[in-house]
């Protein structure tokens, strides 16, 4: 039988709920999310649940990650299927805040947490702003709900390595805990966006995990073969746009040198019709 969930929409309620964890010993994790809810979010809840006590997730669609031309308004928002799926995994406390509730001026923030210049490559370059956005409402949600975990999804890459990055800097003592990708039968990884994809599309999408196999298949002759490999992959699709694909060292994210050895972290970004989608894969290069 599904537990009893409690709906929160003010941080001052979250904060009340916490304290009394607290004073009754128990631990507490943090899943953020933005709704939507699929199989890639039920792994983060998972963790949690068995990583904690109390675990609060929250859903909320941070205008602060989106620019200008990207689609905030289009993005899907399903909170009763998302409270009924979280209740189902046996989550008994879901934070569904209003824009106005974290942002209260006027639905903007006026101190930001800047991710500095890994927020200006990759996923920053294409979507300028986006990580401030993101680890500026990460930190008000940490600064909220104080847990001892929070769960992130290892598909954002990028971001995971920043949130990381920044949980050490600001000195918020939490255990930033990443996941692997979930992912369809046939490769493709789950995300929100994937609803977007008309029949067809759906097909081309399998790219991005295509690519990602020839890179690691072409791992034991270097970086320069690995990038060669997927980019073959990609031009055989002309139902694919491709915006990036990288070669990192998964410790610094910084790009990997022909002269690379160890982990190696390919990362990819392309448009399928209106729809653009993001995956990553780690390979050894020995």
């Amino acid at each position: 039988m599904p537990a009893a969930l409690e709906t929160l929409t003010t941080i001052d309620s979250v904060r009340a709920l916490v304290r009394d964890a607290r004073a009754e010993g128990r631990g507490v994790a943090l899943v953020p999310t933005m709704g939507a809810l699929h199989d890639g979010h039920v792994a983060l809840v998972r963790t949690a649940l068995e990583r904690a006590d109390l675990v609060i997730a929250s859903v909320f669609v941070n205008p602060l990650q989106f620019g200008p031309h990207e689609d905030l308004a289009r993005y899907p928002r399903t909170p009763e299927a998302d409270t009924e799926r979280l209740a189902e995994l046996g989550v008994t406390t879901v934070f569904m805040p209003t824009v106005d509730e974290m942002y209260p001026d006027g639905g903007r923030s006026a101190t930001l947490v800047t991710a500095g210049h890994l927020g200006t490559v990759l996923e920053g370059r294409s979507r300028p702003g986006h990580f401030d956005g993101v680890l500026t409402v990460v930190a008000k949600l940490l600064s909220i709900v104080a847990p001892d975990v929070a769960v992130f999804g290892e598909k954002d890459a990028q971001q995971l390595f920043l949130v990381r990055r920044m949980a050490r800097d600001l000195n918020f003592p939490v255990e930033v805990v990443g996941v692997p990708t979930v992912r369809e039968p046939d490769g493709l990884a789950l995300s929100s966006r994937n609803s977007f994809l008309q029949p067809g599309e759906r097909a081309d999408a399998l790219v991005l995990s295509r690519a990602l196999e020839a890179a690691g298949a072409a791992a034991d002759r270097g970086v320069e073969s690995m990038l060669a490999a997927a980019q073959a992959v990609c031009q055989d699709d002309t139902g694919v746009q491709l915006d990036y694909l990288a070669v990192v060292d998964p410790r610094t994210f910084t790009s990997a040198t022909d002269q690379h050895h160890g982990p190696a972290q390919v990362l990819v970004a392309a448009r399928v019709g209106t729809v653009r989608l993001i995956d990553n894969a780690i390979f050894t290069i020995p």
